[in-house]
């Protein structure tokens, strides 16, 4: 399980990498405020795959077993 959670951890944050270098804004004058935005989409496209990945690989086992 901690697996998981590494595994979709390091998706996030090279999607969220990706998203980072990939945005066309200008560029906020804080470093703070650029680590906040980066560690926050970060968190948030984590939770959504964990919220798309656990619930579908639960659903498929059940199929299987069914």
């Amino acid at each position: 399980m901690k697996s998981k959670f590494l595994g979709l951890l390091a998706v996030s944050f090279v999607l969220a990498t990706f998203g980072f270098i990939a945005d066309g804004d200008r560029l906020e004058p804080s470093m703070m405020m650029r680590f906040t935005e980066f560690f926050g989409m970060t968190a948030i496209l984590f939770l959504l795959t964990s919220m798309v990945y656990f619930p579908s690989s639960y659903a498929l086992k059940y199929i299987r077993k069914n």
